[in-house]
């Protein structure tokens, strides 16, 4: 196997022994021509899909065997870590992705200098109520609350530099937000419409639970695009907010206590009570989140900001990446 390849194809897999060799077929038939490697790796699949990878033989093929099953995130976090690529592509082992769109997709990155090429299933060979409905809803919200407007931020099949994957911080399931966590670097993205096919062997390891789990790393994201930077920014206004509500509400019953009222069974008092130690363990929060980001920033030397390029005594020609 070479050291260096101009393209790494990522391909994790999870309990597709029926789908691994025609998926390679696919993959040499496409890339034929192209200088690349495929990387498969094995999520701890429990049927014979790591024996028929291995069936494959192939001197640009390289496969990794997870102890277990760690989950889709984890597979493309392992296959972008040993990537030789310059350019990395991915795509699921179901066979509904083709990799025929892969020299297209590269060709663009390539020809218009981007950072990312998303595919978008245009004609998406799914089932309407449990995979296309819930995708379009987390689709939107994700579009509305993060401002990267990609329609179909799911699709597994896209092209990115190997230089901005190996940047992406990959754990959890948050996988379906490689284009959301590539913006936060300053990426280029676009997105193309792909082909897409039904399913024909095995099962789908997603449901309707999928959009609950989105849901919630969408909120990682948000608070990753506006506060990673600024914890105390988020931790800091809550805390104002309610420890100012607990305060005033502390003053008017002291104000009435004062002209002989009655409070010590008063819902207000606890209320306020409640809202003032709030207030206090956001504000702690947003202290120690601060922390933690600086901490992290200096043990890693790692800065706030991504440099594009650097002009060397103004001139354009001189530019380093």
């Amino acid at each position: 196997m070479k050291s260096t390849y101009e393209l790494s194809v990522i391909v994790p897999l999870y309990n597709e022994e029926q789908n691994v060799k025609l998926l390679y077929n696919n993959i040499k038939k496409h890339l034929e021509g192209l200088d690349y490697e495929v990387i498969f790796i094995d999520d701890g699949s429990s049927d014979g899909t790591l024996g028929q990878a291995l069936k494959l033989k192939d001197d640009n093929l390289r496969i990794i065997k997870f102890a277990r099953n760690y989950g889709q995130t984890s597979a493309m976090a392992a296959g972008i870590s040993h990537a030789s690529g310059e350019y990395i592509a991915t795509l699921d082992g179901d066979l509904q992705n083709d990799p025929a769109d892969i020299p297209m997709m590269l060709d663009r990155l390539k020809k218009e200098k981007l950072d990312l090429v998303a595919g978008r299933r245009a004609k998406r060979k799914d089932g309407l109520w449990f995979r296309k409905i819930p995708s379009m809803i987390a689709n939107y919200l994700i579009r509305k609350s993060t401002k990267v407007r990609l329609s179909d931020i799911g699709c597994t099949l896209k092209i990115f530099r190997t230089s901005l994957a190996k940047k992406l911080e990959l754990y959890g399931e948050l996988h379906r937000f490689i284009p959301i966590l590539a913006s936060l670097y300053g990426a280029k993205i676009a997105e193309v419409n792909v082909k897409h096919y039904p399913r024909k062997y095995g099962q789908t390891k997603y449901g309707i639970s999928r959009t609950i789990r989105v849901i919630s790393d969408l909120l990682l994201m948000i608070y990753f695009i506006r506060y990673q930077q600024r914890p105390m920014h988020l931790f800091g206004t809550l805390g104002q907010i309610s420890l100012g509500l607990g305060g005033l509400i502390m003053a008017y019953l002291l104000l009435i206590k004062i002209f002989g009222a009655e409070i010590g069974h008063r819902p207000l008092l606890f209320i306020s009570i409640l809202l003032l130690i709030t207030g206090i363990q956001f504000m702690t929060t947003g202290f120690l989140a601060e922390l933690i980001m600086r901490t992290n920033f200096a043990a890693e030397k790692k800065t706030p900001y991504t440099i594009e390029t650097i002009y060397i005594g103004g001139d354009d020609s001189q530019a380093k990446k």
